[in-house]
């Protein structure tokens, strides 16, 4: 799909803050709001936005512990890559899953509430699912930057 100027402009503001309201938008990207909604809807049902949701503090929910962890499987056809990706996709804590290359088969960026609740997951998915040759976790320390926002 090709985008011009005020799509961009559209998903720029978006990005920022997914809260604003159609005419708020409209104003923001200087368009007329029958023409910033209808842009919208169209970016939508094309599936450019794919949905809008909060982004949380999770430091300010609770404690949390954030795991990036390499995974190697046994076999990689596509089937059980495929089939390693529906088992992760159903669990809550991961956040995020990546298939990638050279290197392990999958990093996926996992949250937690602790240790306990890792070793559990761990266990659970890793451990219990034959095709995991082997799995090496990094813990976060510190998180310097975090963003959600796509070049456009």
């Amino acid at each position: 799909m090709l985008l011009d100027d005020l799509d961009r402009r559209i998903l720029q503001a978006l990005q920022q803050d997914a809260s604003l309201t159609n005419n708020d938008l409209a104003a923001a990207v200087h368009a007329s709001p029958p023409t910033c909604l209808r842009r919208v809807k169209r970016l939508t049902e094309t599936g450019v936005i794919t949905r809008r949701v909060a982004i949380l503090a999770a430091e300010k929910i609770g404690p949390s512990l954030t795991a990036i962890v390499e995974i190697t499987l046994d076999h990689q056809g596509a089937e059980r890559l495929t089939e390693f990706e529906a088992l992760v996709a159903g669990e809550a804590a991961v956040l995020q899953c990546y298939r990638v290359s050279p290197g392990p088969d999958f990093v996926l960026v996992v949250q937690v509430a602790d240790m306990p609740a890792y070793h559990a997951f761990a266990h659970r998915v890793f451990a219990a699912h034959a095709n995991v040759r082997n799995v090496r976790t990094f813990f976060s320390v510190h998180r310097s930057k975090f963003e959600t926002r796509v070049a456009v």
